[in-house]
């Protein structure tokens, strides 16, 4: 795990997105976030959508539907650290440096798929993962899950730019060209932007394992009427104000106004 993330990183797979460079030493071993740590607590909150922006309208990401996930996870997971009467804990989101993804598999959670998410079996893979660091010990502990993906490859064929694959290559992947990067997008990937401004679910759409997702019942996860209601005329038009108001307390905001408005005038090019 560590020399495959020291790779990655060397070949510069991580794009632009220099934060990953930095804490490998605290990413690769989690009792630099907590001295003292015994055990990680992994969790997976549900984000699958019950309502959906219509199809024939500009797309975004369904991670990005509702409120900001960080706030949310972490409120449940403080609540959680509580029920379990953890004293000295660190919890922890993507915004902390820990490999969310690896330790959710090793507690048993899912398994790594070949769209290099988690996916949890018979629940698919719209999850957001969360972890409680804590200096407690336990009975027992999880194994870790192996690959259930088989000879599947329906995500690799889905992926719009080829980013997929034994080393994830962010600079192709549409999640990192419309939400992480600063730039203007690249034109092998803007040509294949579709009708999506914000993210991409392409190789999650494809995934066999989704099609036994349930919608979130969570309510700070469930999309506004407003989002929803949103026409492609209403994008282009978009203020800074309506954004502001569109997306307070938003993951959307990540992108920033200028980052969106880059996109939407991308998508729009290419119809």
């Amino acid at each position: 795990m560590a020399n495959h993330y020291r790779q990655w990183i060397a070949q510069g797979g991580h794009a632009g997105m220099q934060y990953l460079e930095n804490n490998v030493e605290k990413r690769l071993d989690p009792t630099l976030l907590l001295e003292g740590a015994e055990s990680i607590i992994a969790v997976a909150l549900n984000y699958a959508p019950a309502r959906h922006i219509p199809d024939d309208e500009y797309q975004l990401a369904v991670y990005a539907y509702g409120q900001d996930y960080h706030d949310v996870l972490k409120s449940r997971l403080r609540e959680l650290a509580v029920c379990l009467g953890a004293s000295e804990v660190k919890i922890a989101t993507d915004t902390v440096p820990i490999l969310e993804r690896y330790w959710a598999r090793q507690a048993g959670l899912g398994f790594i798929g070949r769209n290099h998410q988690l996916i949890i079996p018979h629940a698919g893979s719209m999850f957001f993962l969360g972890e409680i660091v804590t200096t407690a010990s336990f009975d027992h502990y999880d194994e870790p899950m192996p690959c259930r993906c088989g000879l599947c490859r329906k995500c690799l064929e889905a992926c719009p730019t080829g980013a997929l694959g034994d080393c994830f290559n962010s600079r192709l992947c549409l999640s990192y060209q419309t939400i992480e990067n600063r730039g203007d997008i690249a034109q092998e990937v803007k040509d294949k932007m579709g009708t999506t401004i914000y993210g991409c679910d392409r190789c999650q759409q494809a995934c066999p394992w989704n099609r036994f997702a349930h919608p979130t019942v969570v309510p700070e996860l469930q999309p506004s009427d407003a989002l929803l209601s949103m026409r492609r005329d209403d994008w282009h038009r978009l203020s800074v104000d309506d954004y502001r108001r569109l997306f307070k307390g938003s993951a959307v905001k990540r992108a920033k106004y200028e980052g969106l408005m880059r996109n939407i005038r991308a998508v729009e090019e290419n119809e």
